[in-house]
């Protein structure tokens, strides 16, 4: 139920059109509550049938013109309500995590690889992450509650990054390499040979 939550959230941050919202969860919160395009148009369409949202008239109406949406006062409540409620936390779900398992009983010819790309993928993010950090939220910026809960958010983000990181760099120096078609045992990380 987290995606009409999420897209009442956008527009009450800033009304905007389905194409300017999609577009702002590229940017913003894809990172953490990602949605396809077509996800966020049929759930606009719920949104506006249900009451929450309506669309904004157009200065000038013309065929084709992209509507702009904003919250109503039920999407309001609505989204209130859902802030308020408690929610269990979710079970992890990983495949990769699951391939490692499924590697100790057939083989993990090829896992290293893909913990590398990992790795890579979790760096780049992480990178990603502290950029946007240094740039939205200096110090003197985080004293509003809307912009200290907005970091918050980002500062979550950026510790998952580094646990990942982190944890991705200790499997890979448990993992055995592999070498010619043999099993080599695993580099002592931080010391040269």
């Amino acid at each position: 139920m987290s995606l009409p939550h999420a897209i009442l959230t956008a527009l009450l941050e800033k009304p905007s059109s389905g194409l300017e919202l999609t577009r702002r969860f590229d940017r913003s919160i894809g990172y953490f509550w990602s949605a396809t395009h077509q996800q966020i148009y049929r759930e606009l369409g719920k949104l506006e049938q249900a009451g929450h949202i309506r669309a904004l008239p157009a200065p000038v109406p013309a065929r084709g013109q992209k509507k702009e949406y904003e919250v109503l006062p039920a999407g309001r409540a609505e989204l209130a309500a859902w802030v308020e409620a408690s929610e269990d936390p979710k079970p992890l779900r990983s495949a990769l995590l699951l391939r490692m398992r499924a590697a100790a009983v057939v083989g993990g010819h090829g896992l290293r690889s893909e913990l590398e790309r990992h790795l890579a993928l979790h760096q780049s993010q992480l990178d990603e992450y502290l950029d946007i950090e240094a740039r939205d939220f200096p110090p003197a910026r985080r004293t509003a509650e809307p912009d200290r809960l907005r970091h918050l958010v980002l500062r979550g983000g950026i510790d998952l990054e580094r646990f990942w990181v982190g944890w991705l760099t200790h499997a890979l120096a448990e993992l055995p390499e592999v070498r010619n078609g043999g099993t080599a045992r695993p580099t002592d990380v931080g010391h040269e040979a």
